[in-house]
């Protein structure tokens, strides 16, 4: 009996089905990402490799590894995390660290670790890792998130170790964006009060950000200054966004047809990558951009709907930061890409070219999945 009950005190497989509005969701956006690469890749892989095809297999291998994952993730008992989440934390510390030491820079940013057969991509990581963590310390201190001390002071203080190296070191502005606005977030929906946020959150990440853009390095600003009129240097700092918006213009209402965009052909730098969204503007139109946004916008809310209905504040809490990690890239990719704000880098889910980011997204999702499995009735 002694063993029986051993085993049965952590379930690590459940068969309970999961949200299959939103695992049909993300299979078309997938899809659909998948598609867009392959379209978006193809001259610029002939031109580096003499391989139309080349992008696409390696993104095809990287979503089927993604997938796998997925499917396990969304079966293992979410609560081992939960138990595990400082040890994630450092992991996740390490990692980002490693990437001073044993890193590989491309596009004059260090942020990559050569794995051999691929590159892996530290800060993707670390932005689940973030997640995680955060929910399980929340969950933990509840009971005093309303005092300052606790429930504001002590969350971001945490997290400066991870903003010092992924800012400092890697100079990677939009993964300190996002995470920031992640844990945000998380704090607001666990309890800490608004009026923290309101007196000295705002006030601080206002002074930051100018910070960033007028005391850092040169090419924020610079970014800047584009952002506010990029036709003053249309064949310099000016051309990748001036090249997205006609992109987008050409695309009219029902785009120029898939596979025939002309910006693609080495005008976009790398359209495959961050620009992916102005590639399939100019090929499918208003109406297959507004077709992926509604396919976001379900993502959205059916991650909202499994965060209700998640058994406990834990799961509640990583249901809303992995919904929040997709819909705040996604807004910020848009946002780039239609010259709403400045260039951050930022990839956009299930569409953008890479390995790292698209396998650690299923792997959220499978997580998303797996606390769906849990989910009570209200």
């Amino acid at each position: 009996m002694a063993k029986v009950k051993k085993r049965n005190k952590i379930k690590l497989i459940s068969n309970e089905p999961v949200d299959f509005t939103l695992l049909i969701t993300v299979f078309i956006l997938l899809g659909l990402g998948i598609i867009t690469v392959l379209s978006a890749s193809s001259p610029t892989a002939l031109a580096e490799t003499g391989d139309s095809y080349r992008y696409l297999y390696k993104q095809g291998i990287s979503a089927i590894i993604g997938i796998v994952i997925m499917f396990f993730a969304s079966k293992f008992d979410y609560h081992i995390l939960q138990k595990q989440y400082k040890l994630i934390y450092g992991i996740c510390i390490a990692l980002l660290l490693s990437v001073s030491f044993i890193g590989v820079s491309s596009g004059g940013a260090k942020r990559w670790i050569n794995l051999g057969f691929t590159t892996f991509q530290p800060s993707e990581l670390a932005k689940v890792g973030v997640i995680i963590f955060y929910s399980a310390w929340l969950t933990k201190n509840k009971e005093r998130l309303k005092e300052f001390k606790i429930g504001f002071i002590y969350p971001f203080a945490m997290l400066i170790p991870v903003i010092v190296i992924v800012l400092g070191l890697q100079t990677h502005f939009s993964a300190t964006l996002v995470m920031v606005m992640l844990v945000s977030i998380l704090m607001v929906m666990a309890g800490t009060k608004i009026l923290h946020f309101v007196f000295v959150g705002v006030p601080t990440a206002i002074a930051g950000i100018v910070g960033i853009f007028t005391l850092g390095e040169g090419f924020r600003l610079q970014r800047l200054i584009t952002f506010l009129d990029p036709w003053q240097d249309i064949t310099g700092s000016g051309w990748q966004i001036i090249q997205s918006l006609y992109a987008i213009g050409s695309g009219g209402l029902f785009g120029v047809g898939l596979g025939d965009s002309k910006q693609k052909y080495l005008y976009i730098p790398e359209p495959h990558n961050d620009f992916i969204f102005s590639v399939l503007a100019e090929e499918l139109g208003f109406v297959g951009c507004a077709f992926v946004i509604i396919l976001f916008a379900i993502f959205v809310w059916r991650g909202i709907v499994i965060s209700m209905k998640a058994p406990d504040m834990f799961g509640s809490l990583v249901a809303v930061g992995i919904t929040s990690m997709i819909g705040i890239q996604v807004l910020i990719n848009i946002a780039v890409v239609t010259s709403s704000m400045p260039v951050t880098g930022m990839a956009l889910p299930f569409f953008s070219y890479g390995g790292t980011a698209l396998i650690i997204i299923l792997a959220s999702v499978g997580i998303l999945l797996n606390i769906s499995r849990s989910r009570k009735k209200i």
